[in-house]
């Protein structure tokens, strides 16, 4: 490989026409600037620096050298100059992976927060469940997962930083029950329910701890189009409260009991190199909740 000590004692050598301006200009000896400039010679097999009187000059096999000795700097300069933005933490890539209601009702708020300190910063968001998350993040595909707790892993820390209740969700003009609906309120409601994941299991576990198996007659991996279903009049729903702060005005909502939430957390793997623009992301989601 060459060397761009040597490259650049070569250049400097031609330019200046002489070994001990090109040792002064680098704040090096003479004699460790002719041997960059031999070291070079060696590697290539060519002469490359002829004296003309007084002047160092460039052989005819270092003119040739010379355009390639520059280019070859001025990228490696470029190089440089592109990574000081990085080193300075004024720019980066977070990969975030999240859950879709996250994604649309808790992201956004804590990604403009981010943007707004960083301006340079490229924020990437992919859609899973829980345990797609941490496969990414274990394969370092991801860099954080926001998502519903629980989640393990070998090679995971998880830091909880929301608690979002989950509510009764029924179309305008339902009545609802005074003090919160028990799980035996649903037992005659048409039923629809978030299908798998974490929410999906707390769910079960709070209808099966007071002895009723929940039955919806549909599933959805979609809280927003359950939302939509139940707006139409179809039927019931358990959501989180997170998804509904904009549709007060054509759903009617109340909250369960006993009294029913899920946490949702950030995850990153423990060997995590936390970047200026990743601790900036989480600073951002931990504020998320204070913001309201």
């Amino acid at each position: 490989m060459l060397n761009l000590d040597q490259l650049a004692a070569f250049v400097s050598v031609v330019d200046l026409g002489s070994f001990t301006a090109a040792a002064e200009k680098a704040g090096l000896t003479q004699p460790a600037v002719s041997l960059q400039v031999k070291l070079l010679e060696q590697r290539m097999g060519v002469r490359l620096i002829e004296r003309v009187g007084r002047r160092a000059q460039a052989s005819a096999a270092g003119v040739e050298l010379l355009a390639h000795a520059r280019r070859i700097i001025g990228e490696c300069a470029a190089a440089e100059e592109a990574m000081s933005p990085y080193r300075e933490g004024a720019v980066g890539r977070v990969r975030i992976g999240s859950g879709g209601t996250a994604s649309i009702h808790l992201l956004p708020k804590a990604i403009a927060a981010a943007k707004k300190r960083m301006p340079g910063l490229e924020i990437v968001v992919r859609i899973g469940n829980t345990d797609e998350m941490v496969r990414d993040l274990e394969a370092n595909t991801l860099d954080i997962a926001v998502v519903t707790l629980p989640a393990s892993g070998r090679s995971i820390e998880v830091e909880p930083f929301y608690e979002d209740e989950l509510v009764a969700v029924a179309p305008k003009g339902s009545v609802m029950p005074e003090g919160g609906a028990t799980p035996d309120f649903f037992k005659d409601k048409i039923m629809m329910l978030y299908e798998g994941g974490n929410t999906r299991r707390t769910t079960d576990e709070w209808f099966a701890a007071a002895g009723i198996r929940s039955q919806p007659v549909m599933e959805f991996g979609s809280v927003e189009a359950i939302k939509e279903l139940v707006a139409a009049g179809l039927g019931w729903s358990v959501l989180p409260e997170m998804a509904l702060k904009r549709d007060r005005n054509r759903l009617v909502t109340a909250s369960v009991q006993p009294r029913l939430v899920r946490q949702i957390g950030m995850v990153i793997r423990r060997d995590k190199h936390l970047t200026r623009g990743l601790r900036e992301v989480m600073k951002c989601l931990r504020a998320v909740e204070k913001w309201g």
